[in-house]
């Protein structure tokens, strides 16, 4: 394909993009879409994506990459690809902005093939269809991400194949290469895949296919044994090495004929290991009724847990109480219509920020006052003592107040300000200073 050979959209496709852009974004707000079309360029298959935008009830549509299915590079204009995958279109040319980005000239230039190419319904797929090569290719059934519609022309050129396990209904294998050269060269695999489709139609792993072709196992029990060795490759469960010594024979029999999982039973494992278990045990290893005991050991673990959960309350809740009285000192009382209370339990930090709506309830906020990095403080009207109004965080290390706010992370009026730093925070300071000394 060639720059010089690319020609505007033609109108048809105009009017079909037009269309199926209405249809699909009845609203047509002002964010940008991505369509494609499939055409040739100097006698090669290319896909041509382009952009679509709204400005002023207005419809734009313009041309922004080629990509070419034998072509190492492809043409792109007024589009780049941001750092967290999102992407952005110029539109200086059709007058949409003031400003020409350093991304866009108006003219095509060129990139590596495998990028800037954004995710884009294909609307003319019966066009490569209707090409010789590929009328057997059934690449309108297998198309769930149309930015990858090339990758699989290009395997269907070298394994042909493809329609066979395309028609097999086994899509998710038409792309695996190493399933591809299988059925090239093996008429029995290729007998073994169709007689297991509608059991491989389920999700497995490629090599736990393989391996059960090899060795004449159930899929399901390759499966298994896949999950441990991924299990053992991303070290989480190490104990499983050392207990089954290597051999996960024994426990992929087992688990089939409890007619469970290996996600349930490494669950199970691990709520025995928290337990203090024995699993060198076989009663513990291969309980009789597996869903019983999964479920009665889950269960316990989480007793176990929401005990030391409990514990862990009791003791944050203590500790707050002492740093709460340590600095008692520095509430102020009845000034100016307004009086300051310090926080005295977590549970008192959720009742503020929820009806304040803002975080002082989560965020970690009771962890930062018992370990007395930073205060909280309640600043109510004397009139409603008991009504949140305003919450300050104040440091007791630099004498400062961080953070002032009430409801909705809105700033007090003057008025309150004025209090808080005028009145409040040198008696505060003041008070901090015997608390110090008199330590």
């Amino acid at each position: 394909m060639k720059i010089t050979s690319i020609r505007r959209i033609p109108k048809y496709m105009l009017k079909k993009i037009m269309a199926h852009d209405k249809k699909v974004y009845p609203a047509q707000n002002g964010f940008v879409r991505f369509y494609a079309y499939m055409t040739k360029n100097c006698g090669e298959l290319v896909k041509v994506t382009v952009a679509v935008k709204n400005y002023y009830k207005k419809w734009y549509c313009k041309q922004v990459a080629v990509h070419g299915i034998h072509s190492d590079k492809c043409f792109v204009k007024d589009l780049r690809q941001t750092m967290m995958g999102g992407w952005s279109v110029g539109w200086y040319a059709e007058g949409l902005s003031k400003y020409q980005r350093w991304y866009e000239d108006g003219e095509w230039g060129w990139q590596y093939d495998r990028y800037l190419d954004p995710y884009a319904p294909i609307l003319n797929v019966d066009f490569v269809l209707k090409m010789p090569e590929y009328k057997y290719s059934m690449v309108d059934k297998w198309l769930v991400n149309e930015c990858k519609i090339f990758k699989y022309l290009r395997l269907y050129e070298h394994y042909p194949q493809m329609e066979y396990l395309m028609k097999a209904g086994l899509r998710g294998l038409a792309t695996s290469k190493l399933i591809l050269k299988r059925t090239s060269k093996d008429k029995a695999f290729r007998k073994w895949l169709y007689k297991n489709r509608q059991e491989i139609k389920s999700h497995y792993y490629i090599t736990a296919i393989m391996r059960a072709y090899k060795k004449g196992t159930t899929i399901e029990f390759e499966q298994s044994r896949e999950k441990i060795f991924i299990a053992n490759r991303s070290g989480q469960y190490k104990d499983f090495k050392r207990l089954f010594n290597g051999n996960f024979t024994e426990l992929c029999e087992y688990i089939l004929k409890q007619k469970t999982s290996m996600e349930n039973y490494i669950d199970y494992f691990k709520a025995c290991v928290e337990l203090g278990l024995n699993m060198s045990l076989p009663k513990n290893r291969y309980p009789h009724d597996f869903i019983r005991w999964h479920d009665i050991r889950i269960d316990e673990k989480n007793t176990k847990q929401a005990e030391i959960d409990e514990q862990k309350r009791k003791e944050l809740y203590t500790k707050f109480r002492e740093v709460a009285e340590k600095y008692m000192k520095l509430q102020n009382c009845e000034n100016d219509g307004y009086c300051v209370f310090i926080a005295r339990s977590p549970a008192e930090l959720m009742r503020e920020g929820e009806t304040l709506s803002h975080c002082v309830g989560r965020m970690g906020y009771d962890q930062k006052f018992v370990r007395e990095q930073s205060l909280i403080f309640f600043v109510r009207r004397i009139a409603e003592p008991d009504k949140p109004f305003v919450t300050v965080e104040y440091s007791p290390t630099s004498k400062k107040v961080l953070q002032c706010h009430g409801d909705h992370n809105c700033n007090p009026d003057a008025e309150v300000n004025s209090f808080i730093n005028n009145k409040w925070l040198p008696f505060a300071n003041r008070q901090l200073r015997k608390i110090q000394k008199a330590a």
